[in-house]
């Protein structure tokens, strides 16, 4: 996975330097933070829908509108794939560690 996060981050950040014409990636970066977070929220609220409906192929696809859009905001806040990678990596090394809940976290 990571080599295709990696690959279309790369791609995302190239359209800042040489945008290709009609490209959605470009429209997106043109309209700024606040667009983008928006296109974020909304491809979230339709990835519980798709959820919540139980049909797997949807959901798969909303899943990947959701990752395509947080490449775009984290290629507009400056923060590389490559960051959010190494800490996945690092709480991957923390596997088995228990998490101590407290009472008032369990409905949460």
């Amino acid at each position: 996975m990571n080599d295709v996060m990696e690959a279309l981050y790369q791609t995302i950040e190239s359209r800042k330097t040489e945008p290709v014409e009609n490209s959605y990636t470009n429209y997106l970066l043109s309209q700024g933070l606040d667009k983008i977070c928006k296109k974020v929220g909304e491809e979230c609220a339709e990835t519980i829908v798709a959820a919540k409906n139980g049909d797997p192929a949807p959901l798969a696809g909303e899943v990947a509108d959701v990752l395509y859009h947080l490449l775009v905001l984290l290629a507009e806040c400056g923060v590389a794939w490559a960051e959010v990678r190494d800490e996945l990596e690092r709480r991957a090394a923390k596997i088995g560690n228990k998490k101590v809940f407290h009472d008032v976290d369990r409905d949460t």
